[in-house]
């Protein structure tokens, strides 16, 4: 631990790949809240799961956030909360993985321990409702509006806090979150893949590390079934009871959403965005596209 309060990323990354679904968030068995500052190429692209909440506030990179069901971008002032035991990824996108690359990922997170602070407090009237936390175990959400604002300018404070002013700003955080209403988006469906196995979410971390390696090239439903060391149609009930999609579903989803980045953020045709996603039909793709988005690319393309 530094002299400002959080254990540095590396630290982390370490305990995590020990247990690549059941990330322990390292802290006292006595903290309610645990701050921790990501800065480094990428963040960790390893799917995993822990007991505490999670608030992220993103302050630099770009990529896909995989929770569940959910699939979609991050990017420099998104705020992301999710409940107790959601699997999750932010995956950096490709370019931030290249050796001569200088993109950076920043990001601060706030983690929520309410079993220590049920220990410590036990029922208090005054914190009853934060009981409805529990509610969102195993969702993620993303948080707009004022109380995307609100939540920012309290982070700030998170670095140079500690004692009782870390945890007046933890509840701080938390009340605007209780109160949050429609600024905060459910992002994923309840029950997917909540609370994995460890031998269960390795498996999956797996699959989704192979699809996310490969998501532009011809994959195969056989060659993804044997990574996850299973038959295909085995495969296939595994796959979707935990994604409530089918295999190719999940991969049509991952290469639209590139596709939405490049559209946005490059000025490449958009037969050529077609082709880099993986796809070999331009009118397939402009079908995959609506279907997804609700837009052709076209309309989807900001005007120049």
């Amino acid at each position: 631990m530094n002299g400002n309060g959080y254990i540095p990323v590396n630290f982390i990354l370490i305990l995590a790949m020990a247990k690549i679904i059941s990330f322990q968030v390292p802290k006292s068995q006595k903290e309610f809240v645990r701050y921790q500052e990501d800065r480094g190429k990428t963040f960790y692209d390893k799917l995993h799961q822990h007991p505490q909440l999670q608030l992220t506030v993103i302050l630099e990179g770009k990529g896909q956030l995989l929770s569940g069901d959910y699939m979609g971008r991050f990017s420099a002032g998104d705020v992301f909360f999710l409940g107790e035991n959601a699997p999750h990824v932010f995956r950096s996108d490709p370019e931030y993985f290249e050796e001569d690359s200088s993109l950076k990922s920043a990001g601060n997170t706030v983690f929520f321990d309410f079993a220590a602070l049920e220990r410590a407090i036990g029922e208090l009237d005054e914190l009853l409702p934060l009981k409805r936390f529990h509610e969102f175990a195993g969702l993620c959400f993303q948080v707009f509006g004022w109380s995307q604002e609100k939540i920012m300018t309290l982070m700030e404070e998170f670095g140079k806090s500690e004692g009782l002013h870390r945890f007046q700003l933890a509840i701080q955080i938390l009340t605007i979150l209780e109160k949050a209403g429609d600024d905060l988006k459910q992002l994923n469906q309840e029950g997917v893949m909540r609370g994995l196995s460890e031998k269960d979410g390795s498996r999956m971390n797996q699959v989704m590390q192979y699809l996310l390696a490969h998501r532009f090239e011809k994959i195969s439903l056989e060659e993804t079934a044997a990574v996850a060391n299973l038959s295909k149609e085995a495969f296939c009930r595994y796959f979707k009871l935990r994604t409530r999609k089918t295999f190719t579903q999940y991969l049509l989803q991952l290469r639209i959403n590139e596709a939405q980045k490049l559209l946005q953020e490059t000025d490449l045709g958009i037969a050529e965005i077609a082709f880099r996603v993986g796809f070999e039909n331009l009118s397939y793709f402009n079908r995959t596209f609506k279907k997804i988005t609700g837009l052709t690319p076209r309309d989807f393309k900001p005007l120049t």
